[in-house]
């Protein structure tokens, strides 16, 4: 037989071993695409469930914050519940569309991430107050459990509180001024997140009096341009986000500040815009030295009142003071809410509002402490100049200013008459003086009132002496 009979004779022999590799190799493939498509379907990683916002209490109308994560096949529904005693209520409920069969990297069948709230509300829920469970039940869509997918059942014990926190009045300030201050007493019946005075649209945080158990005081101020009182009362917010609330009503005495001229000359704006240039970290606008003033004396003036309001808003929780608040020696210059004109060659160019005592002084006076405090600001501020302002706790607050030297740092507790810097004229200031200030919450008030024993006695120290 000749070679090419021979080679013909085997051919049908190979062709069915390359067909049968062939068939090998698309089974093998079609194994592994199996096993992946089954890898991918029927994946057993489980929703990732967080609450972005925890609540441990529910009370009346309560939002509740969530994110779903899953990082494969994509989220299939979720649920929020809240179960009681066997009894559960539905809260939320979405289920998204499969958007593919066959997930990839690229695209999934359902959302990746998903970012909502619920909301309970108390009156449709009808559950009882006490001990219940917060349920989020995500589900994915894996093929596992029975085609169902994974599910993350993510269990909050919470507390359903629909009662809002009873609020008795003790003492409250039957007269006030405009610029004055006051004292209110009351108690709360449960502790609460929050509580204190609302007076108009201005709130003062209320501290614990001492050795007296769900007692509490809270200073309040009325701003020096206040015409009416028309809201007072005492707010209590528990950790269900209940209010309790015991409105009180104050007797407004008018008040009539004085008017003052301040006149600016040349020299005054040739020395004080370089050092305002110098020290602001935002360049100071305008063409002119009488421009640039112009932008100093009002916004530099509202930064530093917005910086000063910030400082006033956190304070020490005890009464760090006592009795009445030292005055330096020296003559007055200028009250407290005395009106300003400012004039620049006889013509009026601006107006504000002095929120302080000013006292002369000679050069580089040391400065002391009015009353016990600790230093929560001592740095240079606008307007002010070198400044140091004192927490005395309970939202009081002293501020010097115009000095021209700290000797005293942040964080540091100083006794009533130690040195904490020296007077100058820093600032808007055209000569040595302390400029004196008393704030409570940021609210400027007369600090009259406060350097006088027999008011601080009539007003604060007898009163929480008989309560």
């Amino acid at each position: 037989m000749s070679k090419r009979h021979e080679l013909k004779a085997h051919s049908p022999k190979k062709t069915r071993r390359i067909g049968r590799t062939i068939l090998l190799f698309l089974l093998l493939v079609l194994i592994a695409a199996g096993a992946l498509a089954g890898f991918i379907l029927f994946e057993n990683e489980k929703p990732l469930v967080t609450l972005t916002d925890r609540k441990a209490y529910l009370g009346e109308t309560t939002d509740i914050s969530f994110k779903v994560t899953d990082g494969r096949t994509g989220i299939r529904s979720v649920v929020v519940e809240v179960e009681q005693q066997g009894t559960i209520k539905e809260l939320y409920r979405k289920t998204f569309p499969r958007r593919t069969w066959l997930p990839t990297w690229m695209n999934s069948a359902g959302p990746l991430e998903m970012e909502d709230k619920a909301v309970f509300e108390a009156a449709g829920a009808k559950l009882k107050d006490g001990e219940a469970r917060l349920l989020i039940t995500a589900r994915d869509f894996s093929l596992n459990g029975l085609l169902r997918g994974n599910a993350t059942v993510s269990a909050y014990p919470v507390i359903i509180d629909t009662q809002e926190p009873r609020v008795a009045l003790k003492h409250t300030q039957r007269y006030i001024r405009p610029g004055g201050s006051g004292l209110v007493v009351y108690e709360i019946s449960e502790p609460v997140a929050k509580h204190g005075v609302m007076v108009n649209d201005q709130f003062f945080p209320g501290y614990p009096v001492a050795e007296r158990e769900n007692r509490y005081l809270a200073y309040i101020a009325l701003p020096w341009n206040t015409t009416k009182i028309e809201l007072s009362r005492v707010l209590a917010v528990d950790e269900a986000g209940n209010e309790g609330k015991s409105v009180f009503s104050m007797i407004l005495k008018q008040k009539k500040y004085k008017n003052d001229r301040i006149n600016v000359s040349d020299n005054f704006l040739s020395s004080k815009i370089p050092e305002f240039e110098a020290n602001s970290i935002e360049e100071i606008s305008g063409e002119t030295l009488v421009e640039k003033f112009l932008f100093v004396n009002n916004e530099i003036r509202v930064r530093n009142a917005r910086r000063i309001a910030e400082l006033c808003s956190r304070s020490v929780d005890r009464q760090l003071w006592q009795d009445r608040f030292l005055r330096m020696p020296g003559q007055s210059m200028a009250g407290f809410a005395e009106e300003r004109t400012y004039y620049y060659k006889d013509r009026a160019i601006d107006q504000q509002v002095h929120l302080g005592l000013d006292i002369a002084s000679t050069a580089s006076v040391p400065i002391k402490a009015a009353n016990r405090g600790k230093v929560i600001f001592a740095d240079y501020m606008g307007i002010y100049g070198n400044t140091v302002i004192l927490d005395h706790g309970q939202g009081l607050f002293s501020l010097y200013s115009h000095l021209s030297r700290i000797d005293t740092l942040v964080d540091e507790v100083v006794d009533q008459g130690a040195v904490i810097a020296y007077s100058g004229a820093t600032g808007m200031a055209g000569g040595d003086h302390l400029h004196f200030s008393i704030l409570i919450n940021g609210v400027f008030a007369n600090p009259l009132e406060w350097m006088d024993q027999n008011w601080i006695d009539i007003n604060i120290n007898d009163i929480l002496t008989r309560l």
